[in-house]
């Protein structure tokens, strides 16, 4: 490690002004961020936490959404979600250990939008809104690709607003050692037509199945997409498994996924 200034403000305004110096990093749960920095591949001179600030945490509903703070952690997700969108909490009750589940946050996770994460594809599939200090980012315009997301400089994800669907869940093939998802798909029913999002499997990070989606409003049966396969090119290919295995791979957990919502 080396030499940096640690700054803890306690409202979002506070924040926002200490991420106009140029060399500085906001901090939410660290999962990603201080492993880079152990390994020097990162090196902001300024770390501004979001820890501090209350306005960025806890969970609330009313007229079918639920509303979830940037800075609450996978494990509060894991509990104060349970009663309201069961596959929600479902899918952050099995992010990573119990270490990084008490301490990584729903906003740095949606941040970083690591290719293999577990929470785009609950936003995406939900078509969740993405609520930041200066605006509303919906879901389908929030994901650009690995690593990349529609934030801007001095841009902090303050909270998350997920539609509740008539039914969902949430089924990942994960890495034995990170738990990161090899494959992982979720599927969300809503009135107007269901939505599969896919993450672990593209280089290009977290999308939508459109194929699927299409099948899966017409007829909600596993079945339905018995017909449909994705395309292996573009899809990521590693010591884990080959593109055309993880394309496989997600078809077969989007049709359990689909048998788990019921």
């Amino acid at each position: 490690m080396y030499n940096f200034d640690f700054v803890r403000p306690s409202s979002v305004e506070e924040a926002v002004a200490a991420l106009t110096d140029d060399e500085a990093q906001p901090l939410s749960g660290g999962q990603t961020l201080i492993p880079t920095m152990k390994q020097r591949l990162n090196a902001p001179g300024t770390l501004v936490s979001l820890l501090g600030i209350e306005a960025l945490k806890g969970v609330s509903s009313e007229a079918g959404r639920v509303t979830i703070g940037a800075a609450t952690t996978h494990a509060s997700v894991a509990a104060e979600v349970a009663g309201i969108y069961p596959a929600l909490a479902a899918l952050a009750g099995g992010i990573g250990d119990p270490a990084v589940r008490n301490r990584g946050t729903i906003g740095g996770s949606l941040a970083n939008n690591d290719p293999a994460a577990c929470y785009p594809a609950a936003v995406l599939a939900s078509g969740a809104t993405v609520i930041t200090n200066r605006r509303e980012i919906p879901a389908d315009d929030y994901f650009e690709g690995m690593f990349a997301t529609a934030l801007e400089e001095g841009e902090i994800i303050t909270r998350v607003t997920f539609p509740i669907p008539e039914a969902a869940a949430y089924v990942k093939f994960e890495q034995p050692a990170s738990r990161f998802a090899l494959a992982g798909v979720f599927v969300a029913k809503f009135a107007d037509g269901v939505r599969v999002a896919i993450t672990g499997a593209s280089e290009e990070g977290v999308f939508r199945w459109s194929e699927a989606e299409a099948a899966l409003s017409s007829d909600f049966a596993a079945g339905a997409i018995s017909g449909q396969s994705l395309d292996a090119e573009g899809m990521m290919s590693d010591l884990h498994g080959t593109g055309a295995y993880r394309a496989h791979l997600a078809k077969v957990l989007t049709g359990r996924a689909v048998t788990a919502a019921g």
